[in-house]
């Protein structure tokens, strides 16, 4: 298993899928991936996810409106 330390994410803005998974909006926000995954399940953190095919997929829209990049 690669940890995202070990793994390249591209820029924020470079980004051109719709949502990434939890390593990628992790490294986005400076958070470890389970915190990503406990404000899924508590419903309670500044992102809501959305699920595709029972993963947990973050939009990057909302990443960047959290981040405040136009």
């Amino acid at each position: 298993m690669q940890t995202a330390a070990l793994q390249q994410f591209p820029p924020l803005e470079s980004v051109s899928r719709p949502t990434v998974d939890t390593a990628a909006a992790a490294y986005y926000l400076n958070r470890r991936p389970q915190t990503l995954r406990t404000w899924a399940c508590l419903e309670n953190g500044p992102l809501r996810p959305v699920r595709i095919n029972g993963r947990l997929a973050w939009k990057v829209s909302d990443l960047m409106r959290v981040l405040g990049v136009a």
